[in-house]
Formats: structure tokens, C-alpha cells, sequence
């Protein structure tokens, strides 16, 4: 049985103070068809601003005397209990939802399914996904779009199709869609699963011994967490065997999460991680310039480096990275110091070098495409501080960067403030400087916008 569900709401969850929900549909599918429907609008307690109310049409004159969400909150828990909880982009709407639950003091928990996700396995190859796009590049007509009611009808007949192209293709069984649909844990694991919190954090398998076994990282530790049941992975079926308790941290921010993870790994190593084990960097590939301005890179030990953009556990995958830089940006093998530095380089003979080294490329157009790799492994500003969410509603997270190099993080209170940025390092737990910490933040923050304060 599925609750396929969909919600308006006056705010975005991601904020520090979360949105609110005002209006819900949910609708009950058998797995053939739609037996029951709950439609309702929902007075959030707050003034919905114009821009919510241009996206959806809901007013604030339109709630002002609908139920408030804890007045429907029973039919919610009734409608959608012991059934799998389904949404277009079902992180959205499941997390309004809990997050509504949770100022109720009630541990709301359903398993999720995501008709996004569900189409881009069984549907690949669309320009777009959105529940818009998808239905009208698929003939399916939406009426009062951005309404949940309307919404949520499109999405059970998007998801009614999805299930037909499911059963006529069993071979999608093989490419993940299984584990989509269904979940496959045993009693005893659900219950070790289920002390798991459905937030953004850090989470520990222990073995019987209690040992730590395996490290991760989600912005939903129990769905994670869950996810590692469905894997074919016979290193993963391992690891479950050995599952015996759960332990976990919570972030609220996601790359906290995220640097939080990699710190732990390396210092306690477990068996089942593969990736981010090496807390050695041996060598660097530094980046300077020559008398006549023209960039060079060369890769150094750690000791040597004095201003290096990347740090590698050993000479090979230094190596192999700086070949990458020069195939892809066309550098010259000279001016990497790859071969003797007053020599016109192998590659220009093969037309791989465009003549920097024989002084048929002007230094200019050459420093160009070698500081676009500087600016992709740098930080724009030496010192900054970056503000994300906090593990409450009333909390805020910082992560600090000192002199071009991770420093700490630390959480306070929403309404706290600094005005010096010695203030902000009192505020944080300063911790264990790895060289690949500087590529996470960088690699989170290329896809990921956080506020950031300059010194």
C-alpha cells in the first residue's frame, strides 16, 4: 500500500527557521489504483508572504480559518500508516511533514518513495524531472498546478504508469528499482535501524564486540542506513552480518556531516570503509611563477611544499593527477618540470603543448588556462566563515578557514553574533588538519550555497 502525498507550503525547510505547511493531499494507492483521498487546507500560524502566495495561490484570507496542522495530524498518522510514503522529490514533503510531527513531540517514521528517482531509472534520459516537465513530456495533464490536490493526482498517474513500465520490464530488477520499491530488512536489523534518527548526521555500525565497522554519512542517517540492506555488494552483505548496534552524531549541516565523516574514518579506520583511510600525505603539487610571470606547477614533497593546491599520499597519484592537468588544459611539460626545463617539451612536438616552451605561445594566453586549475583547487579569500544549519531550529553551525586551510566548526545559538573573527575561532572546536579536507569543502561548495562572512 502507498500514500502518495503532496504539499504547499509559506517557507523553505532549509532555512534556519523552517517553513510551514498550507495545504496537504494525500491520496491512497493499492498498488493499483487510488482507493482514498484527504484533501485539506492548513492554517500555518504565520503570515505567508507574496512570493509563496504568487507560486501557489494560497492566501493568507484562504487559511485564516482552515485547521491548523495539529488538527489534522491524526487523519495524516491514519491515512498514511503502514504504507510507504510517496512523493515527487519525497525529501521535500516527508521532511515538512516529520519536521511538523516533531514540534508535536511525535516521532513520525514511514518509508519513502521518490517518483524522481523512480523516473530516471525507469524513464532515462529527460531533459528535466520536475513533476512539470516529466508529465507533459509523458502527456499526463496537471490541473491547478502547484495545488496539492492537483499535484498529487499527476504524480499517482505518473506513478501508475511507472509501476506498468516496472512490470513490463523485469529487467529493471537489476538496476535498482527493486530497492526503490521494496525494503529488505530483517526484524532484528529494523530494530537496530530504527534507533537511527532521520536527520542529517553521522552514523556508526558496531559490532558485537562494539567496535566501530563502519562510518557514513546522510542528511537522513536511517535511510541511509537502510539503503546498505538493498545493496548486491558482497562486502556490504558482510557488514551487515556483522551489524550488531548503531550509534550516531547529528550535524544539521550537511558538510559538517561530511568532515566530520572523513576525520573519523581516519583515525578509527574501520573494516568495512574503503575510501578516506590515509591520514598521510606524502607528496604536493605546488603551483609559482618564474621572473617572467609564467605559472608552474611541480609536484614536491610535503615537507618541500610551500604553497601547494592538492596533497596526495604518494608520488604515483601525484603524478597521475598532474598528467590529467596537462592533457585536459594543453600544459607544458617543462613548465611542470616533467622534463628538462630548458628543453622545447615532447608534447609540443606532438601537437599536445601549444609552444610555451618554444616561445610560440605568449605567457598570457598560457597563465589562463593554468590559473583556471589554481582557482579550481583554491579559496577565493585566505580567512572566511561558513554559516549553515544547526541540529535544532534553534541552532546555527560555523565552519571556519584559516589561512587558506580548514580550521574547525562549532554550533550556537540562532541569535548569536561576532564581529571579529578571533571572536569566531572561540566559538568553534578546532580540530585535526588533513590535507583532503580543503577538496571537501571546496567540492561540496561548488554545488552547495552557504552564507560566508569575509576577514
Amino acid at each position: 500500500m502507498f500514500a502518495i502525498i503532496d504539499i504547499e507550503t509559506c517557507g523553505a525547510k532549509y532555512e534556519f527557521k523552517r517553513g510551514r505547511i498550507t495545504e496537504i493531499c494525500i491520496l491512497v494507492h493499492d498498488g493499483l489504483q487510488v482507493t482514498e483521498k484527504f484533501t485539506s487546507l492548513v492554517n500555518p500560524e504565520c503570515y505567508i508572504s507574496p512570493y509563496f502566495i504568487n507560486v501557489s495561490g494560497i492566501t493568507n484570507e484562504m487559511v485564516a480559518n482552515a485547521p491548523k496542522f495539529h488538527e489534522i495530524a491524526h487523519k495524516i498518522i491514519e491515512l498514511t500508516e503502514n504504507k510507504i510514503f510517496v512523493a515527487h522529490n519525497v525529501g521535500f514533503d516527508y521532511g515538512f511533514i516529520r519536521d511538523e510531527f516533531d514540534s508535536l513531540g511525535y516521532k513520525y517514521k514511514r518509508e519513502t518513495l521518490c517518483t524522481v528517482r523512480l523516473s530516471r531509472k525507469l524513464i532515462p534520459g529527460k531533459i528535466s524531472y520536475s513533476l512539470g516537465n516529466l508529465c507533459s513530456s509523458l502527456g499526463i495533464e496537471i490541473e491547478n498546478r502547484h495545488r496539492a490536490e492537483g499535484d498529487a493526482v499527476a504524480t499517482s498517474i505518473l506513478f501508475n504508469k511507472l509501476l506498468e513500465l516496472k512490470a513490463l520490464n523485469p529487467q529493471y530488477k537489476n538496476k535498482g528499482v527493486e530497492e526503490l520499491m521494496t525494503r529488505r530488512i530483517d526484524k532484528i536489523k529494523q530494530y537496530i535501524l530504527n534507533k537511527l534518527p532521520e536527520e542529517c548526521g553521522v552514523y556508526y555500525f558496531l559490532n558485537k564486540e562494539k567496535e566501530i565497522i563502519y562510518i557514513g554519512k546522510s542528511v537522513n542517517m536511517y535511510n541511509r542506513a537502510c539503503a546498505h540492506f538493498n545493496s548486491k555488494e558482497s562486502k556490504s552483505k558482510k557488514m551487515l552480518n556483522d551489524l550488531y548496534d548503531v550509534d550516531f552524531v547529528k550535524t544539521g549541516s550537511e558538510l559538517i556531516a561530511l568532515l566530520l565523516e572523513n576525520e573519523e574514518i581516519k583515525k578509527l579506520k574501520p573494516k568495512y570503509n574503503r575510501v578516506r583511510k590515509a591520514d598521510v600525505f606524502t607528496h604536493t603539487i605546488d603551483w609559482f611563477t618564474d621572473k617572467l610571470g609564467t605559472i608552474h606547477f611541480k609536484i614536491e614533497s610535503q615537507e618541500n611544499s610551500s604553497q601547494p593546491l592538492q596533497s596526495f599520499i604518494g608520488y604515483a597519484s601525484a603524478r597521475e593527477r598532474l598528467e590529467q592537468w596537462i592533457d585536459e588544459f594543453e600544459l607544458c611539460l617543462s613548465y611542470c618540470h616533467l622534463t628538462g626545463e630548458e628543453a622545447i617539451c615532447f608534447n609540443h612536438q606532438i601537437k599536445k603543448c601549444r609552444g610555451i616552451c618554444a616561445g610560440e605561445e605568449e605567457i598570457e594566453s598560457y597563465n589562463k588556462r593554468a590559473a583556471a586549475i589554481i582557482k579550481n583547487y583554491s579559496f577565493s579569500n585566505s580567512n572566511f566563515v561558513l554559516i549553515d544549519r544547526g541540529r535544532s531550529n534553534n541552532e546555527k553551525s560555523i565552519i571556519v578557514i584559516e589561512n587558506n586551510n580548514f580550521l574547525g566548526y562549532g554550533f550556537l545559538d540562532e541569535n548569536s553574533s561576532f564581529s571579529t573573527f578571533e571572536e569566531c575561532k572561540d566559538l568553534i572546536s578546532v580540530k585535526n588538519f588533513y590535507p583532503d579536507t580543503n577538496d571537501l569543502i571546496r567540492g561540496y561548495l561548488k554545488n552547495n550555497k552557504l552564507k560566508t562572512l569575509l576577514f
